[in-house]
This record gives C-alpha cells, sequence and structure tokens, in this order.
C-alpha cells in the first residue's frame, strides 16, 4: 500500500470518530460551542508538542505570505466545519455525513483546473457521487397532514441539516485544493494545522458575540467528548496534510473523504438511524462515486 492511500485511510478513520463523537457534542451544548472549544484543545495539544521540541521555530518560512495562507485556510476550515456541526446537531447523522463527504467532487475538479489530469474513471466518479448526494439528501416519504380531516399527502421534501451538509461539502472541497495546492507546499504539516487552529479558533472567538453565540465554558462530562474530538480531528488534520505532502491531492483527498463511511456505520451501529430505501442508494452510490474517483 503506497504512502498517499496509507495516509488517506487513517485519516478517514480519525475523522470519522471525530465526527461521530462531535454529534453528541453539538446536540448537548451547541455546534458553535463544540467547534470553538474543540478548535481551542487542539491548538493546545499541538503547542504542547511542538514547543519543547522547538518545532514552531525549526518550521518559520522566511516572509509573512505562507503564514497568511496558512490563516486564510483556519478561516475557511472555521466556516466549512462549523456548517458540519450545525448538519450534526440537526439532521440525521447517516444522510448528513455521507454529504459532506461528498467534497471530493470539488476537490478534484479545482485541482484538475489548477494541472492534475482527470482520467474518465474518476470523471465519471464524480456524476456517480453528485447523483448520490442528491439522493442522499432528499426524501420520498408520506407525511400525514391534517386539514379538517386527515390525510396522507405524498411529498418531496429536502431532510433537516441537508442545507447544512451540502455548504460543509463547498467549504471543504475548496479547504483541501487551497492546503493541496498553496499551505503544505510552503509549510509543515504539524505547524500548519497549528496555524489553522489558531486561525480558526480566534475567529469563532470574534464572531461569537456579533452572531450571538454563547461561549460559556462546558460543565460535567461533556468534557471528554470535546476532548475526544479534539484529539481525533487533530490527528487527522495532521496525517491528512502530511498526505497532501507527497503531492498526490486528489487522491489523498478522496480516501480522506471515507470518513463518512465510517460515520455512518458508527451511526448505523450505535444509534441506529434509519434511512429510505432511495437514500440508502444514494448513500451507496456516493461511496461508490468516491472509490471511482480514487482508482
Amino acid at each position: 500500500m503506497s504512502l498517499p492511500i496509507l495516509l488517506g485511510l487513517m485519516s478517514a478513520i480519525c475523522w470519522g470518530a471525530a465526527d461521530f463523537a462531535a454529534r453528541f457534542c453539538a446536540r448537548r451544548i451547541g455546534a458553535y460551542r463544540t467547534l470553538f472549544f474543540m478548535q481551542l484543545l487542539g491548538f493546545v495539544l499541538l503547542t504542547l508538542y511542538l514547543g519543547p521540541s522547538g518545532g514552531i521555530s525549526r518550521s518559520v518560512v522566511h516572509g509573512w505570505h505562507p503564514w497568511a495562507l496558512a490563516a486564510v485556510a483556519g478561516v475557511v476550515n472555521a466556516i466549512a466545519s462549523l456548517a458540519l456541526y450545525y448538519s450534526f446537531e440537526v439532521g440525521v447523522l447517516s444522510i448528513v455525513a455521507p454529504i459532506s463527504s461528498s467534497y471530493p467532487a470539488l476537490t478534484v475538479t479545482l485541482a484538475l483546473l489548477s494541472g492534475e489530469r482527470l482520467q474518465p474513471l474518476r470523471a465519471a466518479g464524480l456524476g456517480v457521487t453528485l447523483t448520490g448526494v442528491i439522493l442522499a439528501a432528499t426524501s420520498f416519504a408520506s407525511n400525514a397532514n391534517t386539514s379538517g380531516a386527515a390525510r396522507h399527502d405524498s411529498h418531496v421534501h429536502v431532510t433537516r441539516g441537508v442545507g447544512w451538509a451540502i455548504a460543509a461539502a463547498v467549504g471543504f472541497g475548496l479547504l483541501f485544493w487551497f492546503l493541496g495546492f498553496y499551505v503544505v507546499t510552503v509549510m509543515d504539516s504539524v505547524v500548519s494545522v497549528w496555524v489553522i487552529r489558531v486561525s480558526a479558533f480566534s475567529t469563532l472567538g470574534l464572531a461569537a458575540a456579533p452572531v450571538r453565540q454563547s461561549l460559556a465554558l462546558p460543565r460535567g462530562s461533556v468534557w471528554w467528548l470535546v476532548a475526544g474530538v479534539a484529539v481525533m480531528d487533530t490527528a487527522g488534520f495532521v496525517i491528512n496534510n502530511m498526505g497532501l505532502e507527497t503531492g498526490h491531492v486528489s487522491v489523498v483527498s478522496v480516501l480522506v473523504s471515507l470518513y463518512g463511511a465510517v460515520t455512518v456505520l458508527l451511526a448505523w451501529i450505535f444509534l441506529r438511524e434509519g434511512l429510505e430505501r432511495t437514500q440508502w442508494f444514494g448513500v451507496f452510490l456516493i461511496f461508490m462515486g468516491i472509490v471511482l474517483v480514487s482508482l
């Protein structure tokens, strides 16, 4: 197994487990507070790792440009992650997770426009993935509506949380293309995540008051969940950036996006979240498309 594939799969496992835990955090203390304290703890962990070893000073690059690029990536990550956590808070995990993990459709497209070559099989994979997103995002169930007398009205409606999941997919699609082509090429993978963490929690902290979000310290056992999310998400991010450093942006991004499969599997095992047949088929198409793009 080549290094990019191994790193991509390892990152997918870390992020899949982190997102599963984040679902519980978001429903207990809210998406905004979950993301803020997760980013803050991730920053502390990386500082403890880099500080004694002098990793930050050794990785200092000349000029402000690389640091600014990593900071921009942090802002994009904060926005995309916030949309993802909101989708976890209000949506069905086994639907919103695979939709958010369809971001390689955008990442690979941007990589192609940036000079990477896309084989016909990968192009077909993009189409399959997008079709799966549409099916997984839409419910064709019959709901009972009452208007004088009870009656069943079959209609199509968009599942809760899907809008946030799509926004997260777009954000992550931009983020991983940007990281692969502009950030990890000029900055160490661990230090780049450290800068992203600083930028992300600073942005969330400054925006909290204007958008009327509380940053009150969580209480009780939820801290264990937040810490678990911080450790797994930070590890996944570092491993992902190590994979992107190999130069295989499309391959790593697609394999990392399999985190959605990990999250869905955990939701099916522990939460017993059910899906309609068309939505299961959509989820299946998403993962088939991801496989095709990675070939």
